[in-house]
């Protein structure tokens, strides 16, 4: 954790690339801290605020310069912070977001090969020092997320498909996330916890309440 106060809430992130499992476990994750008799806000990103959600409907869906995806990203990520995240947390709340700024390292930094000093300064510009309490990062071959991918649902009745665009690019796209994500944990690894996802939910599960008893 990352030595924040008392009286402050926490906050929890979960990554991984699509496909990897990480949303199964955010409302198991909510619950098992809501009964410590803990308050508990679940949001995601991109989104998390109305402004947000528009933003992501255009990220997912539309095509755009690598900028001007990385920009809307952060966009999105400073009115969560501030509409949602930072008065979460000044209110004693624990937050749990599916998805933050290890996330624009992973796919844009390291999916879309954007410099990631370049992303560094907006990470500054856009948040400071702060970063999450404790991040789980689930992690599965890239063969296995996309085996789950292509097992999804579509949206609504006579919809084609679920997937955004990000969901239809390519294998090598997603090892190149995955390495971004891998690479971002080794260097933080007090912070970032990388968990085997591509096991038994039980099996999951037994290793995220090891560290959220002592966070």
């Amino acid at each position: 954790m990352s030595g924040a106060n008392a009286s402050r809430g926490r906050f929890i992130t979960l990554e991984g690339v699509d496909g990897a499992g990480k949303s199964t476990h955010v409302g198991w994750i909510a619950e098992r801290i809501r009964s410590r008799g803990q308050e508990v806000v679940v949001t995601r990103e991109p989104g998390g605020t109305p402004l947000g959600e528009q933003l992501r409907k255009l990220v997912l869906g539309e095509a755009m310069h690598i900028d001007t995806e990385t920009l809307l990203m952060f966009a999105a990520r400073r009115e969560h912070l501030e509409q949602v995240i930072q008065p979460a947390l000044q209110a004693g709340k624990w937050v749990i977001s599916d998805r933050f700024t290890d996330a624009t390292f992973a796919y844009q930094g390291g999916g879309r090969q954007m410099a990631a000093a370049r992303i560094a300064i907006l990470e500054d510009w856009v948040q400071g020092a702060f970063q999450p309490d404790l991040t789980f990062v689930f992690d599965v071959p890239t063969d296995v997320a996309a085996g789950r991918r292509g097992g999804r649902e579509p949206a609504s009745p006579g919809a084609a498909s679920a997937s955004d665009r990000f969901e239809r690019e390519n294998l090598a796209f997603f090892e190149r996330v995955r390495d971004g994500y891998l690479r971002r944990a080794a260097q933080f690894p007090r912070r970032m916890k990388v968990i085997n996802a591509n096991r038994a939910l039980e099996s999951i599960q037994k290793e995220l309440e090891e560290y959220l008893v002592v966070s």
